[in-house]
């Protein structure tokens, strides 16, 4: 079998062509994701391992500093390998290992990339060196819309209800449209009022504008649907590889009636298509509604409500896991996310 080694610098073209192409990438694991999150306080890092001449696994590492000459590293949707090959996965592990403790850094979450529930990944992280972190980063479970049938096919899909409020807000005249730089200004409006309203932190201004910029020209969107002059609604979509990716969202109360949320995610939908997308991920729902509950109350059960109608597949990832090389500022860190919970 041809022998292992580890690219700890690869070329930004190289760990596009690989994460881009592989069945685990995700845009987290992006090289525009990395250097997006690199004006927000971490450093990216990437690790890239060969098989032969072929790269097989690899990881893009978040380094944020802590007091007192500490860090916390963080691998996002990732490593970008697949969970059989263990033989790949021993090299990376062994290579993130080395270079987490010569940064001193504290703890490293990883986040597989992994359809699988959490008893099928977590004995093999635990030979790895991780265990099940204090709390999820991403969210557990996503659905994913299928855009390789023709546009006709996915609206048919849907639920009908759905479909009869896409072409409804049609006619009660929202119009859709890819919004500008300036434009943002209007969408974090909309974002501060419904994180009030629906009870999450909001980023400031220059976040999403900055995540935007980070995957343009041609791979981020900005939608607004309107009426009357007004910005009832917006998301922001970002594409890598095959997968279209909706992060971000917010509407107003205003004018629910004409429906502009259904209209947006139907834009979002043919815009992905239209980009040589194959896939749509709506982010987040309810790890249980991925594992078959139907129904339930607070959290993003709202969310998944309104995201089931348009047809998607739930998916279920592991989860996350952490290494420790800090015991004691790691058993400082679960005692304030404990406290935080309560």
């Amino acid at each position: 079998m041809p022998s292992l080694w580890v690219d700890q610098q690869p070329n930004e073209a190289a760990w596009e062509e690989f994460v881009g192409s592989h069945p685990r990438g995700n845009l987290l694991q992006s090289t525009a994701w990395g250097d997006f999150k690199a004006r927000w306080g971490w450093r990216p890092h990437r690790f890239l391992v060969h098989r032969g001449g072929e790269p097989v696994a690899g990881a893009q590492v978040l380094l944020r500093p802590l007091p007192l000459g500490h860090a916390v590293a963080y691998v996002p949707r990732g490593p970008v390998a697949e969970p059989h090959d263990d033989e790949a996965l021993a090299s990376l592990w062994h290579a993130l290992h080395e270079w987490a403790r010569s940064r001193r850094v504290a703890w490293l979450t990883v986040e597989p990339n992994w359809p699988l529930p959490p008893e099928a990944v977590a004995p093999k992280l635990a030979t790895a060196g991780f265990r099940p972190a204090v709390r999820h980063v991403q969210p557990r479970a996503t659905l994913v819309v299928d855009l390789r049938p023709e546009l006709e096919e996915i609206l048919a899909r849907m639920k009908q209800k759905w479909r009869y409020n896409i072409r409804l807000s049609g006619r009660k005249g929202v119009k859709v449209r890819a919004g500008g730089e300036g434009d943002f200004e209007a969408f974090y409006k909309l974002m501060r009022e419904t994180g009030h309203r629906d009870g999450f932190a909001v980023r400031p201004l220059a976040y999403y504008r900055d995540a935007w910029h980070a995957f343009q020209p041609g791979r981020s969107v900005l939608l607004l649907a309107e009426y009357g002059g007004d910005v009832l609604a917006g998301l922001l979509v970002f594409r890598h590889g095959r997968t279209a990716y909706y992060l971000y969202g917010a509407s107003s109360r205003q004018e629910r009636h004409r429906m502009p949320n259904h209209a947006l995610q139907w834009a979002a939908i043919r815009w992905a298509k239209e980009q040589g997308c194959q896939v749509y991920d709506l982010w987040g729902i309810p790890q249980e509604a991925a594992a078959g509950q139907q129904d339930g109350h607070g959290g993003l059960w709202g969310v998944y409500r309104f995201k089931r109608g348009f047809g998607g597949r739930p998916v279920l990832y592991p989860g996350a896991f952490d290494a420790v090389y800090a015991p004691l500022l790691y058993a400082l860190y679960r005692l304030l996310q404990r406290r935080r919970r309560a």
